[in-house]
């Protein structure tokens, strides 16, 4: 069952100035810096579009950009910013693969008084982390939740009860238990899953709902295709499942796959996804993938490459809207959110292509 839209929210940005200057950077002004920014993996669309654009955002204030990707290899990750530190960067953009396992660098880059922001994933169990730039990632939980409602007609898309009484059969997935995200992620979704669980109304017939025993070690969608395959193996020899929750566009592809190689279609289950990458969208224009959560990472970059010229000139970021919800272990770290949108078949052309993200040839 599939209704053909769900509640979409406006981008939102919301700007106090507020926190106090990266350690070191104080009344030293730089008009041109280098800036090492290191990304996760290139084997993601998304990684590589956030990488050039704020490449292209930095370039474009006069500043030089050391950009390295990590391919998922945490050692290789500390060795790239290491090495970014020993070229005389100014400063570091980090999105990690690991948001824990870069300590050492993080110390030494404070004892270089080099200020570091934490880019869409939070840098974990460091005092040495200056900012965070990301989206409302509690958020994006929600609304994938919602969409899955949408999508199997237990709620209408003005967040009333919808038509279908249910239950329905439904698996849950999570991202990798060493991003921070993933459990924002989880737990958005779960604030609003949970209650239709609990009156049955979902039935999660592999038993697995606690976050632990849902992850998906790198967001890799191979690993997502084994685990739903045995899922469907072992808990759906005599039933069907509706519905399937999926953190992130890659995990989304490889439940598909699985479903097929299962019997399912033309008809599939709701499948939600994240990120809006190009087969993802292509698959929502198809019939196969339900949803996706657009994050327009063109804006992230943006205010990245915003927030890294007000450091650089020993400024705080105006930028800043949230003092106090991201928690590293050691610190809160002074955060700038943007609102992510919900995309699925009835509106993607609307909030895809007209915004210029895609065009009508990349869809075909």
């Amino acid at each position: 069952m599939r209704s053909s839209k769900f509640v979409l929210p406006v981008i939102v940005l919301l700007a106090t100035a507020c926190g106090a200057p990266a350690a070191g950077q104080q009344g030293k002004p730089l008009e041109s810096a280098l800036v090492g920014v290191t990304m996760p993996t290139t084997k993601s669309q998304r990684w590589t579009s956030d990488g050039e654009n704020i490449k292209r955002d930095l370039e474009s204030r006069g500043h030089r950009v050391d950009l390295r990707y990590a391919e998922n290899d945490v050692p290789n990750q500390v060795k790239q910013v290491l090495a970014q530190i020993a070229a005389g960067a100014k400063l570091l953009i980090i999105a990690s693969v690991d948001g824990s396992a870069l300590t050492q660098p993080l110390a030494m880059a404070a004892e270089a008084g080099i200020p570091v922001i934490a880019y869409d994933r939070l840098l974990r169990g460091s005092p040495n982390v200056d900012y965070y730039a990301t989206f409302e990632n509690f958020r994006v939980g929600v609304y994938q939740a919602e969409s899955l409602l949408t999508g199997l007609e237990l709620r209408n898309a003005d967040g009333g009860p919808g038509p279908a009484p249910g239950p329905f059969n439904v698996e849950l997935f999570a991202g990798s238990a060493d991003d921070n995200n993933s459990v924002f992620f989880f737990n958005g979704a779960m604030s609003v899953l949970k209650p239709y669980i609990e009156q049955k109304k979902l039935v999660v017939r592999s038993g697995q709902t606690e976050f632990q025993a849902v992850t998906t070690l790198r967001w890799d969608g191979e690993t997502a295709r084994k685990r739903m395959e045995e899922i469907l193996t072992t808990a759906y020899r005599r039933n069907k499942v509706n519905g399937v929750l999926s953190p992130y566009d890659g995990i989304s592809l490889g439940i598909l796959t699985a479903l097929k190689n299962n019997g399912y279609g033309p008809a599939f289950p709701i499948v939600t996804g994240q990120d809006a990458e190009l087969d993802s969208v292509r698959s929502i224009i198809a019939g196969e993938q339900y949803s996706t959560i657009y994050k327009d990472t063109r804006e992230l970059a943006r205010a990245t490459a915003s927030m890294a010229e007000a450091v650089l000139k020993g400024r705080t970021p105006p930028q800043l809207n949230n003092l106090n919800d991201y928690e590293n272990g050691v610190k809160i770290v002074p955060a700038f959110l943007l609102n992510p949108v919900g995309v699925d078949k009835s509106n993607y052309h609307k909030v895809l292509v007209e915004s210029g993200y895609y065009t009508d040839d990349q869809l075909r």
